[in-house]
């Protein structure tokens, strides 16, 4: 990898860190927020101390040879720690068991950086390695075993997440799904970075050199593997809010048929706010609804409540359930009630009709909108009712029943 394989995504991921730091500092008692954040930081240090320009910074400005080593050794380890504190708080469960697994972890970890940190004093490195640490004092005392402990406990968090990862894509669907078995797929290349790194590690024990190995292929399925992991965190939220969207388009696009229905008994000079096209798609949704409800409270004295009896009795005998039966039978009142009020230019039903006149309880609920709306293009009750002719005298409530 050149410099900027590492720079980019540490942008990447500071990116992601101010997009998330507001919600972090709304829910900061949430767990799963901070974990996220953390993991997310970690990462983005893992990338840049590990360059090789800020490797040659920190070892002049601490004016010890090769003491980003351990830095990089002690991130890569609290990143492990973070990813698996953050499947355990994901998952969730009992929050005492929650909180102990992760502790766990977490104190598990933090022997393993401190236990870095106490190998590299004892050890001896005064030559600066901006590269090839791993090899070059791979038969170095100290130095050798912290760097063998270090790739164990990188492999020993790769398996265990590709474990927790298999294990619960199992038990889900969906985009939860997806995002577990690429975050398994991004934790499994901790794998081959470990064993390509140990093979040449131990080639140098032996007395060969396969440095290459550790040096440039090692490092590339390192970020190969954190990058496909970040990716798989962010599949199930992004992939839930998609699917939000995509409902949210779906109910305004199935409003349409009703509300251009009553689209003309509300006219857009009357609303308080205008809805630009631009705007979000709940909010575009919310005002196809208030447009339906402002038609039908147009139509209300219009409305014939014995005409509804007959159509829900005829959408249950064709073999409707009872929700898409009244349905079905609010979308035959109104589609007769339009044709009446077209019937009664002058309004003399408006002018007589009395002061409490109520709306159907089912026209209320959005999700009845919708089965409506459908009714509408759908129902042959509702045909029924559409091409019934009325001659400005009240409806025949029985020309739903049979001949």
């Amino acid at each position: 990898m050149d410099d900027s394989g590492y720079y980019i995504p540490a942008v990447a991921m500071a990116i992601a860190l101010a997009v998330k730091t507001p919600a972090l500092l709304r829910s900061w008692r949430d767990p799963l927020q901070r974990s996220v954040c953390t993991l997310i930081a970690l990462s983005g240090l893992v990338f840049v101390f590990a360059a090789p320009p800020t490797i040659t910074e920190v070892n002049r400005l601490t004016g010890i040879a090769n003491f980003s080593g351990p830095l990089v050794y002690c991130l890569l380890s609290a990143f492990s720690a973070a990813c698996l504190v953050l499947i355990i708080n994901w998952r969730g469960g009992p929050p005492e068991a929650t909180r102990r697994a992760a502790r766990r972890w977490i104190a598990g970890y933090g022997v393993v950086i401190v236990a870095l940190i106490v190998l590299f004093a004892l050890g001896d490195a005064p030559e600066e390695r901006l590269r090839d640490l791993d090899t070059y004092y791979a038969n170095t005392p100290f130095i050798r075993e912290m760097i063998v402990l270090y790739l164990v406990s990188v492999t020993v968090a790769g398996v265990a997440m590709d474990v927790m990862c298999w294990h619960w894509a199992l038990q889900v669907r969906g985009w939860l799904r997806a995002g577990l078995l690429v975050i398994a797929l991004g934790f499994s290349c901790n794998i081959p970075y470990s064993i390509t790194k140990f093979i040449a590690v131990i080639a140098r024990w032996n007395g060969g050199n396969l440095d290459d190995l550790s040096t440039y292929v090692a490092p590339a399925m390192a970020s190969a593997g954190m990058q496909l992991s970040a990716l798989g965190f962010c599949i199930p939220p992004a992939g839930q809010r998609i699917g939000d969207v995509w409902s949210t388009w779906s109910t305004y696009r199935r409003l349409g048929p009703l509300w251009r229905e009553l689209r003309p008994l509300a006219p857009p000079k009357d609303r308080a706010v205008r809805i630009a096209w631009w705007s979000p798609p709940e909010l575009q949704v919310t005002q196809r609804e208030s447009d339906i409800h402002d038609g039908m409270l147009a139509l209300y004295p219009y409305f014939d409540t014995e005409l509804r009896t007959s159509a829900y009795e005829a959408a249950v005998a064709a073999g409707s359930d009872p929700a898409q039966a009244r349905a079905e039978a609010d979308a035959a009142m109104v589609t007769a009630a339009v044709r009446a009020r077209a019937a009664d230019p002058e309004g003399r039903v408006i002018s007589s009709a009395t002061a409490d006149a109520a709306p159907p309880a089912s026209a209320e609920a959005p999700r009845d909108l919708v089965r409506m709306s459908l009714a509408l293009r759908q129902s042959p009750v509702v045909t029924t009712a559409a091409s019934f002719s009325v001659s400005g005298g009240p409806l025949n409530r029985g020309f739903f029943r049979p001949k």
